[in-house]
Formats: structure tokens, C-alpha cells, sequence
């Protein structure tokens, strides 16, 4: 065991803090950023859930029959999907590429999968 004298004890950072304080700063911003997400993700899986049970009711049609019907009235890749709920009732939301290269943007009743709105760009 070693024994240090007042000599050979190196000096102490007056400041004991100061390396830390980016640090714990850092994980601060974190830890809020990662709370302020916490609503958002309980909404999504409340919406998530309100979906399943409109499936399940019969209230809505499932994702695959609704492309079924959209590629035959308008080919191309789908790009993205959204569902959403507007004025009481089921939207899928569509974004395609069409053959041309055009996007297609198409809003779908989900219920009965008839295309209420097409947007071309």
C-alpha cells in the first residue's frame, strides 16, 4: 500500500464539475426529449388500437384489399400508407409511382376502398 505525502498527491481540478457538466447536460436533453415522445407514442398505439378494432367490427377493410382495388384503377408502387380518421370515418392514405415516375397521391375510403381524391404531381 502507498502512502501519499502533500507533495506527491496531484493537484484536484478546482472545478470537479466542469467535465462533467456537458455530460449530464447531454443526458438531461435526452431524458426530456425522450419524455415529450412518451404522449405521441401512447397516441399511436391508442390509434393503433382504435384501428384493430374498427378491422375487426368490419368498420374498415383490411390494407391488402384496399391495394387490390387501387392497382386496378391506378398501377404503380406503393410508397407510402397512412390511415387516419377524419370526420368519422377511415381514410387510407396513399402514396404512389406511378410507371411515368409521376407520385400519385390518393386519398381511399376504408370502408368501401372508393378513391375520393387523386393528386397528381
Amino acid at each position: 500500500m502507498r502512502h501519499h505525502t502533500a507533495e506527491s498527491v496531484p493537484a484536484m481540478n478546482t472545478r470537479p464539475f466542469a467535465a462533467i457538466r456537458p455530460v449530464l447536460l447531454a443526458a438531461i436533453l435526452g431524458l426530456s426529449t425522450g419524455l415529450a415522445a412518451l404522449p405521441a407514442q401512447a397516441r399511436d398505439d391508442h390509434d393503433h388500437e382504435r384501428a384493430r378494432r374498427a378491422l375487426q367490427a368490419g368498420e374498415l377493410l383490411p390494407l391488402d384489399e384496399i391495394l387490390k382495388r387501387v392497382r386496378k384503377a391506378q398501377p404503380g408502387e406503393v410508397l407510402e400508407v397512412e390511415l387516419e380518421r377524419e370526420d368519422g370515418r377511415w381514410i387510407y392514405e396513399l402514396k404512389l409511382l406511378s410507371r411515368d415516375g409521376a407520385t400519385i397521391k390518393l386519398d381511399v375510403d376504408g370502408r368501401d376502398g372508393s378513391v375520393l381524391r387523386t393528386k397528381r404531381r
